[in-house]
């Protein structure tokens, strides 16, 4: 693969899937060992060309001969298809850069409730919020983990009443519902950040229920074992809820609200069989 020399991106310090990322462009020499900088380093007078604003949203890719800037999903397929020459008819290809613009900008806006920041430099720019986009991404968490959970309670039957196909559904957008009317009363102003957050855990949770999901499938596990497996990914659930509340100034409330909605609704499911 070849290195795309003379050229400078530039990442958000504050995320760490944007120095991960970059990163790795560096360690695979896609870029030289210079070729990233975070963009609250960069001096005021650099790169004339460069948009700071929107360099926060869609990542930059400075040519350091000319100045010339590209940003977001084409400054990765400038790198890729340097590396990968063959792919570079794809990557110029209207339609796919189109798809791959909104996929792009899915990830992009809510990058910071997928992995939120470790560090804060007050940094003059930050990124954009865009409902539209959060509002997919909660979509997007809340199908995808009512799916896999619909598909894990199967491997409990016997200690937890089953209920309906589309049970796991409701019980998933209950509790952003219920969250929402929450954090509603104590820190409207970051309604959306949090159950951003949430989802992203609950997603997680979600995830990380898959290899049991494929144990049982091949190997046929006792409905206790993917009941105690289940309870330990719930607990790692709650350690990450705590955190990330913390990282979001809210306290206790939420976390506590939490871990009360998924009582109520066990208790509930219990009563209704």
């Amino acid at each position: 693969m070849k290195t795309l020399n003379n050229h400078l991106i530039l990442f958000d310090a504050e995320c760490p899937m944007c120095r991960l990322y970059t990163s790795a462009f560096v360690r695979t020499s896609l870029l030289e060992k210079d070729g990233r900088m975070a963009y609250q380093h960069l001096t005021a007078d650099a790169y004339p060309l460069l948009d700071r604003e929107r360099a926060v949203n869609e990542i930059a890719l400075v040519n350091k001969a000319t100045g010339e800037v590209s940003y977001g999903i084409k400054s990765l397929f400038k790198i890729l298809g340097q590396a990968i020459p063959f792919l570079k008819p794809l990557f110029t290809f209207a339609p796919f850069v189109w798809i791959m613009s909104k996929f792009y900008a899915f990830i992009s806006y809510n990058r910071r409730v997928i992995i939120p920041a470790d560090k804060h430099d007050a940094f003059l720019y930050q990124p954009s919020f865009k409902l539209k986009y959060r509002i997919a991404y909660l979509l997007f968490t809340w199908a995808v983990t009512s799916y896999i959970l619909t598909c894990y309670v199967q491997l409990m039957h016997g200690l937890l009443p089953q209920g309906s196909a589309y049970r796991e559904y409701i019980v998933c957008g209950g509790q952003m519902l219920f969250q929402g009317i929450i954090i509603s009363f104590i820190a409207k102003d970051k309604l959306w950040s949090y159950l951003g957050n949430m989802m992203t855990i609950s997603f997680a949770g979600a995830l990380l229920l898959l290899p049991g999901l494929l144990m049982a499938k091949l190997f046929g596990i006792a409905p206790l074992f993917c009941v105690l497996y289940f309870l330990f990914v719930a607990g790692l659930m709650f350690l990450e809820h705590i955190r990330r509340a913390h990282l979001l100034s809210l306290g206790w409330a939420l976390s506590i609200s939490w871990v009360c909605y998924r009582l109520m609704v066990l208790l509930l499911i219990f009563l209704l069989q």
